[in-house]
């Protein structure tokens, strides 16, 4: 299986899916990004990474009911899968590898 490489956005998404589990779709997995790292993210930003994330089998997603208000539409939910979780693994371990024996040189600047 060839391995999948994720920028850094990309582990965030996939962090913040993660985190919300069942409730993962696109307002509060912006929410969560805003909360957990301080960075606004724009809508499209968002939308283009989960398309790259689905492109590269690390993300599915379903669509809901529609919600019960009127004109209530549908939202779509995002699963990290097992294939995502094994890219933000291997991703966590390589930079882990790197940050190894630098951590000194941050703290005398």
């Amino acid at each position: 299986m060839p391995e999948i490489y994720l920028g850094e956005f990309e582990q965030i998404v996939l962090l913040a899916i993660l985190r919300l589990g069942d409730e993962a779709y696109a307002i509060p997995v912006r929410a969560e990004i805003d909360a957990r790292t301080g960075r606004d993210v724009a809508r499209g930003a968002l939308y283009t990474a989960l398309e790259r994330l689905g492109a590269k089998a690390c993300v599915t997603s379903r669509m809901s009911d529609p919600l019960p208000e009127r004109g209530g539409r549908s939202r779509r939910y995002y699963t990290v899968t097992p294939a995502g979780l094994r890219a933000l693994g291997a991703s966590r371990a390589a930079l882990l590898a790197l940050w190894n024996g630098v951590e000194s040189q941050l703290e005398r600047r």
